[in-house]
């Protein structure tokens, strides 16, 4: 799971997983200062990587985070899905677009996921799901929205996820 700061990968990863707290949830973008790991069911990990974006923290801290996450992902021999998650009401920044191409070239399976889907109009996510994908140069019908309030996805992640095993 990747994506900017304060997107939604941990909450997330709890509704994914069916757990309340199993991933710290914090309003404050930038809590995630580390790779977790999360085992499931002693088959297969969950990664949630540090955000990027805007996190308040000094640039020397977020310059070893992108180090720590391109080590990672260069490295990652077991990586079978890139969950790249972006704001449904936002378009994709620049740090977006480049995790998107990094994903590209190095033929990696990923998965674009629409958070807080529950925040827009069924006419405004379909409006952002079009706009996204032409920004990202994919199929919009290739985008999960999801939404951990009203669960909308979350099944379809786990799908996803079950599908790679």
């Amino acid at each position: 799971m990747v994506g900017r700061s304060n997107v939604g990968k941990s909450s997330l990863i709890n509704a994914v997983l069916k757990r309340k707290a199993i991933a710290r949830v914090s309003q404050t973008p930038g809590k995630t200062q580390a790779i977790h790991f999360y085992l499931v069911n002693e088959q297969f990990h969950i990664v949630d990587l540090p955000g990027y974006g805007y996190a308040k923290v000094p640039k020397s801290m977020s310059a070893s985070w992108r180090a720590l996450i391109n080590t990672y992902l260069e490295n990652a021999d077991a990586l079978r899905l890139m969950f790249l998650l972006l704001d449904a009401r936002r378009s994709p920044g620049d740090h977006d677009k480049q995790m998107h191409s990094w994903t590209n070239d190095a033929g990696i399976d990923e998965r674009v996921i629409l958070t807080k889907s529950d925040k827009l109009s069924s006419n405004q996510l379909n409006k952002q799901k079009t706009e996204i994908a032409k920004e990202l140069g994919i199929d919009s019908k290739a985008m999960i929205p999801c939404s951990v309030v009203t669960k909308k996805g979350i099944e379809d992640v786990r799908r996803e996820i079950a599908s790679r095993l």
